[in-house]
């Protein structure tokens, strides 16, 4: 096992080679989604396949982010094709009240465990694990999401999903990880991630 932080020389931009400047600053260890920007997701350099990511994140009131795992770049956007960890202030988003999609769900396909309500303006600390095709949310060290990706009753969610026409969907044993720009500000801190 091994672990590192990462840094902004570890992202680029989805599609591109460089870091997207228009899209997401640099201010010191945190890295921030520019509201006026284009909405450019950032996605690591390198791939990944069992691994702990650990960070800290906030979002302005209404905020929208997420951060997906396994993602390979050439099934389309990480939103579309690969498992994601909604970030969202669920009080104040339109979106906030479907519990599918609400903070800290497994985007479109399982609801967290537990209510995020009013989380704008604070950091708090989040943690997700995959390990083979299992796979944890974590926030503030409660956990909110627990699955395995290959069982028969996720295979018929995501059936059910958004994301039906993506057949390899959840199936990567390795990828990238993508920082969601959903179009408003969103701030992450202290990535590190632990190679398992």
């Amino acid at each position: 096992m091994s672990e590192r932080e990462l840094t902004a020389a570890d992202w680029r931009g989805w599609a591109q080679q460089d870091f997207p400047a228009d899209s997401w600053s640099v201010d010191g260890p945190v890295l921030r989604a520019v509201a006026a920007g284009p909405p450019v997701d950032l996605i690591t350099r390198e791939r990944f396949g069992d691994f702990v990511l650990s960070f800290e994140w906030r979002l302005p009131r209404a905020g929208c982010s997420g951060v997906a795992y396994r993602v390979n770049e050439a099934l389309g956007l990480a939103a579309q094709s690969a498992p994601a960890m909604q970030l969202r202030d669920d009080e104040h988003h339109p979106q906030g009240a479907d519990a599918l999609s609400s903070c800290g769900a497994l985007s479109g396909l399982m609801a967290p465990w537990h209510d995020q309500r009013d989380i704008a303006n604070v950091y708090y600390s989040a943690r997700i694990v995959v390990r083979g095709s299992l796979v944890e949310h974590w926030i503030d060290d409660q956990q909110v999401v627990g699955c395995d990706l290959g069982s028969e009753d996720l295979r018929e969610r995501i059936a059910r999903s958004r994301f039906r026409d993506c057949h390899e969907f959840g199936r990567e044993r390795a990828g990238h990880i993508v920082l969601q720009h959903g179009g408003t500000e969103a701030w992450f801190r202290r990535l590190r991630l632990e190679i398992l």
